[in-house]
């Protein structure tokens, strides 16, 4: 439709500046790799744009289109009041060169570019609305900026394309308490810290809405004043009357400015390959130019691959100074900080509480930061005293502001998705607000950056991080709380202590993502941290508060079935050595062993006692009974003392179920541990390791359905080293542990039997993970010979698992670490050691691979999941490895497995194209030892 702009038309006013800023804010920086030009705003500028157009088509395309934007900083306005904007911070350094690129830009993209000497964006946009409007058109402006808000109504709409939000007349109503005409007279009386307006001293948004609402409009308020009650009201606006007014006329917008060009100028026009392409390539955008390259039916444009010559920003630089702290207590304090936040568009984010286990534990304080050295703390709960004493106060510290308020004012910002919240261990933080009702997002993890890049080469705690990549020590912790009987809860640090150790945490942990989120490309592994990282930490916080019932009753009918038993072996013990002696004493046994019995291989340590571990043992057990019933006592005892006993002090007696915690950043192959208990290494090979899963039960009306990937890493092995024989095995459905031992022993499949089988399955997942003869010979009990020929013979029979191993082994010599299937890269730091660590070494670079491949795999079930199954009375409790436990309503477990089981066995996908099928087995029943 074209012609002069009138009815049928649709004019899309984009606000060219809060798309530089939103963009610049919430990306990580980014250079040009040909000369180091920062591009990361225009980069995201150019996304927000090209979505705009595929987004808008159909009714709602606009028929004519303008991005708008700031010609300087020096308006109208300043000349009315020259403090207007001056509390401003100057513009980043790095973000001054991409200004003049984002209207480059805008012109390749053949959208209309405009602005204007002397005056703001928010100034055009207004002048254009009402004139598209007057004209009898729709007018869409996308922006949040509060400022618009009053142009809204009769066909003029605001989208914020962040939230994909319309705010219409009722929208704005939300927002402000009165319609879009009353606006300006409700932020006149409240000011605008950001902009520096004035407004009404101690006169909030809330207070100005029912004042205005009560009398009509400012200039009656102002002309009345002096019927309010309120002494402290009356006064403020008696006293301040002129500067609210000079207010209102600086948040006014100018609806008549002066342009050079009408709407018909704006007419949308499609975009000409010949200009945006080359531009996009100048700008060395890879994906977004194959994308637009796609859409308008071309070739992607070359881009040249040439080395980053620009380092991460060098924060650690910026002085640590924990007096420049800030301790914030009080609501205008507060807001100063939200405000900030909202400027800058992210914000490092740590508390405080009274222990670990975020499902029991209070919220003391909360840290914020969004500059590097300037860092607060906003403390809730501190006690008057240390209470480490007989008469130790319960009473609050003076200048703290209730919990309620606090929490009400950070809601909005913590679950903005415009506003990117940055954490170390962000899970826990997620858990704990989630506690208080409140769902944080989007979020990213330091911790998790860190795992990404340098898994295998240290531990990814914060002091560590801190002290390794910006140089400083942290403050210690323990100091503060103090130690054993007189340690305290941080509720009962002294403020002026709490405020500085906290505020610290937050300051470290944004510049950590300022050093670690420019890394992630340059290393190679942001794929990774954004598909496999990031996304699980909302997935397994929901896990660990789901948590899983636990049957005290049956917990302890086992433990006392286990005390039994246990005294049953000691018999047994007792009469195979030839004498009582107390079974669980190392010492004891190692004489009995080693002296008494005379058996072969007995070291002392240095204290004079005999090696009685669990390696020595499984070897002696090739030789005698004793030892074999020894490891069977201890397995008892450790079921005993760990689960059956243990795990009844770890369920909650609020919720009744035990909620373990996941260690995501714990093994560098990207396999999970669960802590607090350890849920995923009760033993499932023995009978009673399987019977401690019956004390794991759905709560009334649900069953536990468990999912089970078979045999993933055989799987996966069979596709990286190309073994034709497993693949066709795994192809046809045979039992692949019977298919190895009748290749390996030459016995038909229809002579198998168990025990053949038994070694053959044994030797199968061994030699994934790197296995030798004497560790084989300990886990069939048989001699070290007989285990290493049937080792031997495995290679001769699948010569590219050999293959497979030798050239891991050289690529982790070359370059230092090996890599899953999904890029996820494992550090090898020991390959080229020597003396024992180097077989070790070894055998974890080639077991990595196949590892942290099965590993990504699940994760990548897990994350899918939630959406999965979102329409199921049912919910994800626990993964073990290659298993996931569900619970779900009765009469819809089929419903559940199917779903689950159609994600998880297409997880790999589209990404990885595996030559061997994933297959999931599925159970379910009233407990996890019948579902599994």
């Amino acid at each position: 439709m074209s012609g002069t702009f009138g009815k049928g038309h649709h004019l899309h006013l984009i606000d060219g500046s809060a798309f530089i800023f939103r963009a610049f804010h919430a990306l990580p920086p980014l250079v040009r790799k040909s000369d180091g030009v920062p591009i990361g705003a225009v980069a995201g500028f150019c996304n927000m744009v090209w979505k705009m157009i595929q987004d808008n088509k159909g009714d709602d395309a606009p028929t004519h289109a303008a991005v708008i934007f700031d010609k300087g900083s020096h308006t109208f306005r300043n000349d009315m009041y020259d403090l207007y904007k001056a509390n401003r911070d100057a513009m980043p350094e790095d973000l001054r060169p991409q200004m003049p690129l984002t209207r480059v830009a805008t012109e390749a993209f053949n959208i209309a570019c405009k602005e204007k000497e002397g005056f703001e964006a928010d100034d055009i946009i207004a002048t254009l609305a009402v004139q598209a409007r007057a004209a009898g058109g729709r007018c869409t402006i996308i922006s949040s900026d509060k400022d618009l808000m009053q142009l809204v109504g009769g066909g003029v709409e605001m989208l914020d394309a962040m939230k994909n939000l319309r705010i219409d007349r009722e929208g704005v109503f939300e927002k402000f308490g009165v319609y879009p005409e009353r606006v300006v007279d409700v932020q006149a009386l409240a000011g605008d810290s950001v902009d520096n307006v004035p407004g009404a001293p101690g006169i909030g948004i809330k207070t100005a809405a029912l004042l205005i609402n009560e009398y009509g409009d400012l200039e009656s308020l102002l002309e009345r004043a002096g019927e309010i009650k309120q002494p402290k009201r009356r006064e403020t606006l008696i006293n301040h009357a002129e500067q609210i007014r000079l207010s209102r006329r600086l948040v006014l917008l100018d609806e008549q400015t002066p342009l050079d060009f009408t709407l018909d100028d704006l007419e949308v026009r499609e975009p000409d390959a010949d200009v945006l392409l080359p531009f996009l390539a100048e700008m060395e955008f890879r994906t977004l130019s194959r994308r637009v390259a796609e859409v308008l039916g071309r070739d992607a444009p070359a881009i040249a691959d040439t080395p980053a010559i620009a380092d991460a920003p060098q924060v650690a630089e910026v002085a640590f100074d924990t007096a420049s702290y800030e301790r914030v207590g009080d609501a205008a304090a507060l807001q100063r900080w939200i405000d900030r936040i909202y400027e800058f568009g992210y914000v490092a984010v740590d508390t405080e509480t009274t222990g670990l286990d975020e499902m029991i534990c209070e919220l003391v304080g909360i840290s914020l930061a969004v500059e590097a050295g300037q860092a607060c703390y906003i403390p809730l709960i501190h006690k008057a005293s240390r209470g480490d004493d007989l008469f130790g106060s319960d009473e609050l510290a003076e200048g703290q502001m209730p919990v309620e308020q606090v929490l009400e004012m950070l809601r909005p910002m913590l679950e903005d998705p415009a506003i990117l919240k940055i954490g170390q261990n962000m899970k826990y933080d997620l858990k704990v607000f989630a506690q208080l009702g409140i769902t944080v997002g989007p979020i990213d993890d330091t911790m998790l950056m860190s795992y990404a890049m340098h898994a295998g080469l240290h531990n990814h705690g914060m002091d560590a991080l801190c002290e390794r990549y910006l140089g400083h020590t942290p403050i210690p912790i323990k100091p503060l709380l103090g130690a054993g009987k007189s340690a305290v809860t941080f509720d009962k640090v002294p403020l002026d202590e709490a405020v500085p150790y906290a505020a610290e945490d937050a300051d470290i942990t944004l510049r950590l993502w300022q050093v670690f989120k420019p890394q992630l490309h340059k290393v190679g592994v942001t794929q990774v941290y954004e598909t496999l990282e990031r996304p699980l930490v909302p997935v397994l916080a929901q896990m660990e508060r789901s948590g899983i019932k636990v049957d005290r009753d049956t917990l302890s009918r086992m433990s006392n079935a286990f005390a039994q038993k246990m005294a049953a072996l000691e018999d047994e013990i007792y009469g195979l050595a030839g004498r009582k002696f107390n079974v669980g004493s190392p010492k004891q046994l190692g004489e009995i062993l080693f002296d008494e019995m005379a058996l072969e291989g007995g070291k002392k340590g240095k204290t004079g006692a005999y090696a009685t571990g669990a390696d020595v043992l499984e070897d002696l057990a090739t030789l005698h009974e004793l030892p074999a019933r020894i490891l069977d006592w201890r397995q008892l005892s450790k079921l005993k003392s760990t689960y059956t006993d243990a795990l009844q002090e770890h369920i909650n007696k609020d919720t009744g179920r035990v909620h373990t915690c996941y260690s995501i950043a714990g093994a560098s192959t990207g396999r999970l541990a669960s802590t607090d208990p350890n849920l995923q290494n009760i033993p499932i090979r023995s009978e009673e390791g399987r019977r401690i899963r019956e004390a794991f039960v759905a709560e009334q009306g649900k069953t536990l359905v468990a999912l089970d990937y078979s045999q993933i890493e055989l799987r996966i092995l069979a596709h990286i080293a190309d073994i034709p024989a497993l693949k066709e095995a795994f192809a046809r459905g045979d039992d692949i542990h019977a298919m190895t031992a009748s290749e390996m022993f030459d016995v038909p499949m229809e002579d198998m039997t168990p025990d053949i089988r038994r070694r053959a399955k044994a030797i199968n997942f061994g030699v994934i993970y790197g296995i030798s003869g004497f560790g084989l010979a300990r886990n069939l009990r048989i001699p070290r010979a007989e285990a290493q020929g049937f080792i031997d013979r495995y290679f001769e029979r699948f010569p590219g698992i050999r293959t497979y191993m030798d050239d891991t082994k050289a690529f982790a010599k070359e370059h230092g670490y090996v890599q899953t299937l999904f890029g996820r890269k494992i550090n090898t730091p020991n390959i080229g050691a020597k003396g024992p660590q180097a077989g070790f070494a070894a055998r974890a670079a080639i077991n990595a691979p196949i590892q942290g491949t099965a590993a990504d795999v699940i994760r990548r079930a897990m994350i899918r999941m939630p959406a999965a199954i979102a329409d199921l009375p049912a919910r994800m409790l626990l993964q073990v490895h290659d298993e996931l436990l569900f619970e779900v309503d009765e009469g819809h477990e089929a419903a559940l497995i199917n779903a689950a089981r159609e994600v998880m066995e297409n997880a790999n996908d589209p990404v990885v194209k595996l030559a061997v099928k994933l297959t999931v087995d599925a159970g379910q029943g009233k407990n996890w030892a019948e579902a599994h």
